[in-house]
């Protein structure tokens, strides 16, 4: 089997069948889907954002919003966002995911002081919900108490990105030098690591599997919107 793939689409359970990993949202699979994935020996992680918001308004929303996704940031310690947090976490895991991809982790440059609250809600959603397998999205100002509390961590957009809707790119190398050190951080962990990386060629994508794997990593590489298998 393939290590890893990320898929925010629906259906798909034999092209999904090949990997030993498949993050996917949340709501878009059945119990019975999940199961079939489970009884092929595919471990599903279930989508999770802890510090955006892109339901109705909410008491826990800040003002500001993600200018890429739309999403509402949030204050990540109040306690009814961690209370629904978790609801969610937990009806994920009833459904019959195998674990959590945890999203949005990366507040060290906007809201720092939330920092120690995220740690917070990743302790809970750990112990609340149950999930078998914790997937961490970046999530590099929380290290390294990070480590202690996933099971692997997802380096997104380590050698590749997409620039706009309808283009894609290697990074500059001053880039892809701040990553390589950030990556040889990681390697120090006791947690798996993996690569997603965004290509619209096939050199973009080897350069970016090439790279990963010099650093350790299990790489997928998808579209910016992950519609690809």
């Amino acid at each position: 089997m393939l290590p890893i793939a990320f898929y925010y689409g629906a259906g798909e359970l034999d092209r999904l069948s090949r990997f030993g990993k498949v993050v996917l949202q949340a709501d878009f699979y059945t119990e019975g889907e999940l199961s079939v994935l489970k009884a092929r020996g595919v471990q599903t992680l279930g989508y999770l954002s802890l510090s955006e918001d892109v339901g109705p308004p909410a008491p826990w929303q800040r003002p500001e919003r993600n200018p890429d996704w739309g999403g509402a940031f949030v204050h990540v310690g109040d306690p009814r966002w961690i209370a629904h947090v978790v609801a969610q976490a937990r009806r994920a895991m009833a459904r019959g995911f195998g674990g959590l991809f945890l999203d949005t982790l990366n507040l060290e440059q906007t809201y720092p002081e939330d920092l120690p609250h995220l740690l917070t809600l990743i302790a809970a959603v750990k112990e609340e919900a149950g999930p078998d397998y914790l997937l961490a999205n970046r999530g590099f100002g929380l290290l390294p108490e990070l480590a202690d509390l996933v099971d692997g961590i997802l380096f997104e957009s380590f050698s590749a990105r997409w620039v706009n809707t309808d283009g894609y790119a290697r990074w500059p190398d001053d880039v892809l030098e701040v990553h390589a050190s950030v990556a040889e951080r990681l390697l120090g962990l006791d947690v798996d690591l993996y690569a997603l990386d965004y290509a619209d060629s096939d050199e973009l994508a080897d350069f970016a599997r090439r790279r990963a794997g010099e650093y350790g990593m299990l790489c997928f590489v998808s579209d910016r919107v992950l519609s690809r298998i």
